[in-house]
């Protein structure tokens, strides 16, 4: 796991436009009612059971009646975000057949169009053959679609210049900045604390998490611009997860803490029993079903109406 230093952080940022100069909305006036409940979070949509990061994976989690997915925002050649969680193309879609003299076929040297013609499905499954992979416009418009809330990673942002302003515009032309999205369905994390900082700086009213395990002594960093501390599961401990929960981050109220990847009913209980905020998983259904019938608290399909 690649964490940044905390000292990095102290970096000037780029001048913010008033476009996202907009008051903060008060998050502490939120009902307190995370503490008794363990969100399950779909990684790259309900990746066990359909190809990741794709809008057959959203769709995939809503047939299971999970209220969150998670994905991966990265940029193209010619500027359109996409949804793709490798910097190269060639795990998840056919793009060494397809172009084979573009080694190492990194998502930032293809156009939209030349992304456009890849297959993203057949390697998990004939079943999803010419699944493609989403613009990070249609997959907003999925989530939106199937009243779904969206855990939204920026994935190496060191290599794509100023994408935290970008993906905070497509977010804002996607209608996804509003105060019933920003209170309630929407989060946006990143293993990098400057871009975190920088979508916290941009707008302050969003829910934002860092990925990652930091010291405990390097919280009160964090707590200046994040509201999560999203660590792997194999890297705490109930000491360390309440170490986090009795620090209040960026909104004034406790951290949370989403821990990844857990994929079976055994360890999500034991994780879920360290006092986490969410759990994160290729299999919702199974890490959902495990946590009722310990008799934790999950939260309930969305029934609001778009």
């Amino acid at each position: 796991m690649r964490i940044r230093p905390t000292a990095a952080l102290t970096g000037a940022l780029i001048g913010m436009s008033t476009l996202f100069l907009s008051p903060a909305v008060a998050q502490a006036d939120q009902p307190d009612d995370q503490a008794q409940q363990t969100v399950t979070i779909a990684h790259r949509g309900a990746s066990a059971y359909a190809p990741e990061n794709t809008l057959a994976a959203v769709d995939a989690a809503d047939d299971l009646g999970i209220t969150w997915v998670e994905n991966d925002v990265q940029r193209t050649k010619d500027g359109e975000l996409i949804v793709m969680h490798d910097t190269t193309l060639n795990r998840t879609t056919d793009a060494e057949e397809v172009f084979p003299d573009r080694a190492p076929w990194k998502v930032s040297d293809f156009t939209i169009d030349e992304i456009r013609q890849l297959d993203a499905g057949s390697w998990f499954s004939t079943e999803f053959a010419g699944e493609g992979v989403p613009t990070l416009e249609e997959y907003l418009d999925r989530v939106e679609h199937n009243h779904q809330k969206l855990l939204l990673e920026l994935k190496a942002p060191e290599l794509y210049p100023d994408i935290e302003r970008q993906t905070l515009r497509e977010l804002r032309r996607e209608g996804w900045l509003d105060r019933r999205h920003v209170k309630h369905k929407l989060i946006v994390q990143s293993f990098s604390g400057e871009a975190v900082k920088q979508v916290h700086d941009l707008r302050p009213d969003i829910k934002t998490g860092f990925l990652g395990t930091p010291a405990l002594g390097d919280l009160a960093t964090y707590a200046e611009f994040a509201d999560q501390i999203n660590p792997s599961y194999k890297t705490i401990d109930a000491d360390y997860v309440a170490a986090v929960q009795d620090v209040e981050g960026a909104h004034g109220r406790p951290f949370e803490v989403y821990a990844w990847t857990v994929n079976d009913g055994p360890t999500a209980v034991d994780i879920a029993g360290m006092g986490v905020n969410g759990i994160i998983t290729n299999k919702p259904d199974v890490v959902r079903d495990a946590l009722e019938d310990a008799g934790y608290e999950v939260p309930a399909a969305p029934a609001e109406a778009s």
